[in-house]
C-alpha cells in the first residue's frame, strides 16, 4: 500500500498583495521521516512556502493537502497539529513570560488536557536539551537557547513534519551541529524535517533530499549527492558550489569521487589513497 505523503503540493501558487507571485505553479510531496533542505536565494520563495505548507497561507492558485486534506478547508491549528512551523527569528515567535508558558501555550491551545501539557513540556524540553528553570524569562536566554525554545514550543504540539526557516542564522558553529543533531535525531524518531537554509555544508551533512526554488518556481529536486555535486546546477541556481566537492574534483585522478558532497566521505577516501600508498605519487605531482 502506497504510503500516503505528509503534505503535497499541486501546482500551487501564492501572489501577495500588489501582485507579488512568490509562489509560482509548485508541485512536491513530503513523506514521513524524510529530511529535506529547502534551498534558494533571498526572495526565491522559500518562506511564502513552507507557510503554504503548514497553513499559515492559502494558495491563490492550486491545491495544497496535508494528510490528503485541503488546507483551505483546514483552520490554522488543525494545520499545526500535523505540520510544524519553527520562524527563522524566535524573538518573533517568542512572547510568554516564563519557559513553562510559552512551551505550553501551543498544546494548550490545541485543546489538550492541562495534565498532560506538563508532560509534553517536559519532554520537549528534554528533546530539545535545554536545562533551564521552567519560570525562567525566556528572553534572557541566549540566541541559541531561544532558538532551543522556540522548537521546543512546536514540539509540544508533537506534529508529524516540522519546518524550521534559517534555524542557525545568527549562532556559533557549534550550536549549529546541536541544532541540526536534534533535527536528526527528531527524523530518527519517525518525524519529517525540513529546513530552509543558506549554508550548503549543513545541508549536505544532515539532508537527504534537496529542493531548490528560484524565482518562485521548483528548480531543483531530488538526492542531496545528485543536486548538490552538480555545479553548474547550483550555480545557475545562484548558489556556491560546496568547497568539497570542488576538491573532489582537482583530486578525481588520484581515486577521489568527483560527486563527493560530505566532509566525511572525503576524508574517508583520501585515507583509502593513503593506504594504497598513492600519496607519493600526489607529491610528485
Amino acid at each position: 500500500m502506497k504510503e500516503q505523503p505528509l503534505v503535497e503540493v499541486i501546482n500551487a501558487s501564492y501572489v501577495y498583495p500588489g501582485g507579488i507571485k512568490a509562489v509560482d505553479n509548485i508541485s512536491l510531496s513530503v513523506k514521513p521521516g524524510e529530511f529535506i533542505a529547502l534551498l534558494g536565494q533571498n526572495g526565491s520563495g522559500k518562506t511564502t512556502l513552507a507557510k503554504l505548507m503548514n497553513g499559515l497561507f492559502k494558495p491563490t492558485q492550486g491545491t495544497v493537502l496535508i494528510k490528503g486534506k485541503d488546507t483551505r478547508k483546514m483552520t490554522v491549528a488543525e494545520c499545526a497539529r500535523i505540520v510544524g512551523y519553527v520562524f527563522q527569528n524566535p524573538e518573533h515567535q517568542i512572547f510568554a513570560s516564563t519557559i513553562y508558558e510559552e512551551i505550553a501555550f501551543g498544546p494548550r491551545n490545541l485543546g489538550i488536557p492541562e495534565e498532560d501539557i506538563k508532560q509534553r513540556v517536559e519532554e520537549a524540553l528534554r528533546l530539545v536539551d535545554l536545562k533551564k528553570p521552567m519560570d525562567a524569562f525566556p528572553h534572557l536566554l541566549s540566541v541559541g537557547e531561544k532558538h532551543r525554545i522556540a522548537i521546543a514550543s512546536i514540539l509540544a504540539m508533537e506534529p508529524e513534519l516540522l519546518i524550521l526557516d534559517e534555524p542557525t542564522t545568527g549562532i556559533d558553529f557549534g550550536r549549529s551541529l546541536q541544532i541540526m543533531r536534534l533535527l536528526q535525531r527528531l527524523k530518527d524518531r519517525g518525524k519529517a524535517v525540513i529546513v530552509i537554509t543558506h549554508d550548503l555544508y549543513l545541508a549536505a551533512e544532515f539532508a537527504e533530499r534537496i529542493i531548490i526554488l528560484k524565482d518562485g518556481k521548483k528548480f531543483a529536486d531530488g538526492s542531496t549527492k545528485e543536486i548538490l555535486s552538480n555545479k553548474s546546477l547550483l550555480v545557475d541556481a545562484g548558489l556556491s558550489p560546496l568547497q568539497v566537492t570542488l576538491l573532489s574534483e582537482s583530486m578525481k585522478s588520484y581515486g577521489i569521487s568527483e560527486d563527493t558532497v560530505r566532509t566525511v566521505e572525503f576524508v574517508e577516501e583520501f585515507l583509502k589513497i593513503l593506504k594504497r600508498g598513492n600519496v607519493s605519487r600526489m607529491k610528485k605531482a
